[in-house]
């Protein structure tokens, strides 16, 4: 604190003599609107900066967010996201190195190989220097999320959590308003809609009711997951809807919580009819019989078959790795790519166009080739082993106050939708930016729980040994 304050004071005495001057010399320039708001922003990014371990990561997603969101001036957040995330990295890089907090490990070893590995891919696209820069974002979010996030959240396990719940609250919120009131596709689409509410919100506020140790606080974020519920089945976006259930199943069986998943199924049962009466499908040219099995299972195109809509996507994924086998077509710049739009244009990745149903494990291999997809087979597996030893722990256990837990259930929905939509290395999309940052802080609470053989993750690493988390007894519930 003592440094960040040496620091501040002379940064703060140039910023106002730079001001001082250009006032002077160079009126024109606060005449110009994009000029002050660049000022604005950078003086907003580096107060954000200076509280890097409170700020910084909500900051990140919300920008993320507007990226991929009906707003104003969307170009601008398209843009201004890269920033954000350089920036982060670079800074969390920094503090990483002065502290020294969490060391990196096989994981991480892994995940920067894979960053090699789309670098190579690159030099053998036909767009080399988009190829590039989608390599250098994937480069970034992994320093993020290895050095920085890791960095932010020793310590401050509770905080953060409890954070991301009141994000989610505040998120369902606003998503509601926007689709049910004002009729806004506010996330572009009704497949970012369905990823929105089904692989991130849903797990985390159900997480919530159960550690929920106020009763206000619990009927709270059972409200929110409700109109949560709703807006996903409102989505009718089946690999959302599947992902929600299997992070439902694998919380609730895991902490033997079986009456609360009956409930929840039959909630869903309730709701599905009183969603087809007020919200029609996103397609207008189907034949709906107005059953649940073909709204919700077949939207409406029963004669295709449940894969109808991604079929197609996925042979022109196969027919392309059999042309370019060895080492892919480029990271990220397939024809099937959630990007796919913007190849001839430079480094920019809009979320809010309509996406074809992909296959993010598929499109991996199509970008860096069967060679080039060993690394990131082995993450993506790591990642798995991490999710298992959680719900392993849960049944032993039965505690859900751990911080390991909310992050090994969004991470096991996240890669179920993966096998059904195009985002998991797709950096310009909120999503990914959320299931990596997850991804890399999951490993120290299994490390943590492995070493100390005591009944929580964390215990002892980062933090000392407690009988509450979140503020939860471990037999609350």
């Amino acid at each position: 604190m003592r440094n960040r304050r040496f620091l501040l004071v002379p940064g703060i005495v140039v910023g106002c003599v730079f001001a001082f001057c250009a006032a002077l010399f160079r009126p024109g320039y606060f005449s110009d609107p994009a000029l002050v708001g660049a000022l604005v922003f950078l003086q907003l990014l580096v107060g954000i900066l200076l509280k890097y371990r409170e700020l910084f990561f909500p900051a990140l997603i919300f920008v993320f967010l507007l990226a991929g969101a009906t707003v104003p001036a969307h170009d601008i957040w398209t843009s201004i996201r890269w920033l954000v995330l350089g920036a982060g990295a670079v800074a969390g890089f920094v503090m990483w190195l002065r502290s020294h907090d969490r060391p990196l490990g096989f994981f991480h070893l892994i995940a920067f190989a894979c960053v090699l590995t789309a670098v190579l891919s690159a030099m053998v696209s036909a767009y080399p220097e988009v190829a590039l820069l989608k390599s250098l974002s994937l480069l970034l979010l992994f320093l993020y999320a290895a050095l920085g996030a890791r960095f932010a959240l020793a310590g401050r396990e509770a905080r953060f959590f409890l954070g991301l719940l009141l994000g989610c609250e505040i998120l369902v919120y606003v998503s509601a308003v926007a689709y049910f009131v004002l009729h806004v596709e506010l996330f572009g689409n009704r497949n970012s809609l369905g990823v929105v509410m089904g692989v991130v919100a849903l797990p985390i506020l159900l997480w919530g009711v159960l550690i929920g140790e106020r009763r206000a606080e619990r009927y709270r974020r059972v409200a929110a997951l409700l109109l949560c519920q709703l807006l996903l089945l409102s989505s009718y976006e089946r690999a959302g809807i599947v992902a929600a259930l299997v992070s439902a199943i694998l919380l609730c069986v895991g902490l033997r919580r079986y009456r609360l998943l009956f409930v929840g199924l039959g909630l869903v049962l309730l709701a599905a009819p009183v969603v087809m009466t007020f919200v029609p499908l996103p397609v207008a040219d189907v034949a709906d019989d107005g059953s649940i099995t073909s709204r919700f299972v077949y939207k409406g195109k029963r004669e295709a078959g449940i894969l109808g809509s991604r079929k197609t996507v996925w042979g022109r994924t196969v027919s392309s790795l059999r042309e370019h086998p060895r080492f892919g077509t480029g990271f990220g710049t397939s024809a099937t790519a959630y990007d796919k739009m913007q190849i001839g244009e430079k480094f920019s990745s809009a979320g809010q166009f309509t996406r074809e149903h992909g296959n993010s494990y598929l499109e991996i291999v199509e970008w860096v080739g069967l060679l080039g997809a060993v690394p990131f087979a082995g993450l993506l597996l790591l990642v798995a082993t991490n999710v298992a030893r959680v719900f392993a722990w849960m049944r032993k256990t039965g505690t859900a106050s751990s911080p390991a837990v909310p992050l090994a259930v969004f991470l096991a929905g996240a890669l179920v939708h993966a096998g059904f939509e195009d985002w998991l290395f797709a950096v310009g999309y909120h999503t990914c930016v959320l299931f990596w940052t997850f991804a890399f802080l999951l490993p120290d609470y299994v490390r943590a729980e492995a070493a100390t053989r005591s009944r929580y993750f964390g215990v002892g690493y980062p933090y000392p040994a407690s009988e509450k988390h979140f503020g939860v007894a471990a037999n609350a519930h």
